[in-house]
């Protein structure tokens, strides 16, 4: 009975504290604790919560060995402070984000995804991840310091998926793969630099070589890849030490690069001193990966990098960069002086998860599952909007890459399909400068099924009918 005397004591005090601060003006005294006790008959305690509640309402400030004040009024939205100042003390954008954006900016629920670069929640192994976690925060170490380079054991699985004579030694356990191209960039080159890109590429690269002060620099491709001898061009012309490429299910073309080609590909870089940052993201969403370049790689020319975030969870936001000699040391103590280490409860689910028997049978439900998506996605392609060409077919991964005749306007297509209910990534995202006409890239593995990934192209299908139908202007 007491404490609930007690609470009514202090609502009470608190109300009739509010209609006298509501006479007052800011920076007015209130009375002083012994006044308040005196004038209302409660006790020290209730008057100090019934000032805290009012505190924390914004409605007084306390100053101690003052008392309290009532508080300055808030500004109305009209008021609000000026804060153009940072735009001279900020200077140049440094970090550009909207192509990132662009691709992780969920669309609204009447919305069909063509876009995205992670699975849907029905073909990610949730329940399993959940078991996985449980299990590993039951470890005795599973809460305490990791090592600095990561969890041995997850490091050494990163290194038997690699190939080659790669080892533990040689992998360091970061947060993502978009972390680890940041990592990559900022340790392998130094700002004002070139770094040598496919084009196409992914954006998100763009956006860590440019945060990172680098000036992307673009080499064509083709079906099968980047081409060797424009690659030997480019690092003559451009002095550039790194090569950036995606050489398994390149996103956005999903082209792959041959084995030979491969060897050709670091044969040039080691020609000209420079290193490979080889993002192998899609390694885990085929069961047609060819070998690693870093397999093939005996200089430490390659910088390779790997992700479970693509094949497992958008929120498994861990992957391995693997390097070896100064490199590695430059990587490690990148990682350091950013974030320390990777939480150790998330690598000790990953750890335990693609230890158990739910990993091969996840890959082999993901790869069939992806394989039917894209079959369907390109007939439907094919058959409703047979006017865009598809770039190839490839042999796994998330998505397609598609040409749209010269004349379509891209961003009057990709805003078209928007507003007929269809979210689809525009190409230019993917250039490191001008592109060469429009594209967009289709994603098939965020629509809830195979019968809205159908409806989604239809609807893009009307876009494209209504771009041609509008009169010339």
């Amino acid at each position: 009975m007491s404490l609930m005397k007690d609470d009514s004591s202090i609502v009470q005090l608190a109300a009739t504290l509010r209609q006298e601060i509501a006479a007052k003006r800011p920076g007015d005294r209130l009375p002083s604790s012994r006044e308040l006790m005196r004038r209302h008959g409660v006790s020290p305690v209730t008057v100090s919560r019934a000032i805290g509640q009012l505190a924390a309402e914004g409605r007084v400030v306390t100053r101690p060995g003052s008392g309290a004040f009532v508080a300055p009024a808030a500004p109305s939205v009209g008021e609000m402070s000026d804060l153009s100042w940072q735009t001279v003390a900020l200077g140049d954008r440094v970090v550009d984000d909207s192509g990132v954006t662009a691709l992780l900016t969920a669309p609204p629920d009447d919305v069909v995804p063509l876009t995205g670069g992670y699975l849907n929640p029905a073909m990610r192994p949730d329940r399993q991840l959940s078991a996985a976690a449980s299990r590993a925060v039951k470890r005795a170490e599973a809460w305490a310091l990791p090592p600095l380079t990561g969890l041995k054991e997850l490091r050494g699985w990163f290194a038997r998926q690699a190939g080659g004579d790669v080892t533990a030694a040689d992998a360091l356990i970061v947060s993502g793969g978009q972390a680890a191209l940041s990592h990559a960039f900022r340790a392998l080159a130094a700002p004002g630099t070139h770094v040598l890109v496919e084009t196409p590429t992914y954006p998100g690269a763009l956006a860590a070589a440019k945060a990172a002060g680098l000036r992307a620099t673009a080499v064509p491709m083709d079906r099968d890849g980047v081409l060797p001898d424009l690659l030997a061009e480019a690092f003559a012309v451009t002095g550039a030490r790194v090569f950036y490429c995606q050489p398994t299910l390149h996103n956005p073309t999903g082209a792959t690069l041959s084995t030979e080609r491969r060897r050709q590909v670091l044969q040039v870089a080691r020609a000209n001193n420079a290193f490979v940052v080889e993002d192998d993201y899609a390694r885990f969403l085929t069961a047609h990966a060819p070998v690693s370049m870093v397999a093939l790689d005996r200089y430490g020319t390659v910088v390779h990098i790997s992700s479970l975030t693509k094949i497992l969870a958008p929120s498994l936001r861990l992957a391995a960069v693997i390097a070896r000699g100064p490199a590695a040391h430059r990587l490690r103590a990148s990682q350091l002086v950013e974030s320390f280490f990777v939480a150790r409860p998330l690598q000790e689910t990953a750890l335990e998860f693609v230890g158990s028997p739910s990993w091969p049978r996840h890959l082999s439900s993901v790869h069939a599952e992806l394989t039917t998506r894209r079959d369907a996605l390109a007939a439907a392609m094919l058959s409703l909007l047979p006017e865009a060409e598809l770039h190839l077919v490839p042999r796994g991964g998330l998505h397609l890459w598609v040409r749209v005749p010269p004349h379509v306007d891209e961003a009057a297509l990709v805003e078209g399909a928007r507003r007929n209910g269809v979210q689809v990534s525009p190409g230019r995202i993917y250039y490191p400068a001008e592109p060469p006409g429009p594209r967009v890239r289709v994603t098939h593995s965020a629509a809830t099924h195979l019968a809205e990934l159908t409806e989604g192209v239809r609807r893009l299908a009307e876009a494209y009918a209504g771009l041609s139908e509008a009169p010339a202007t």
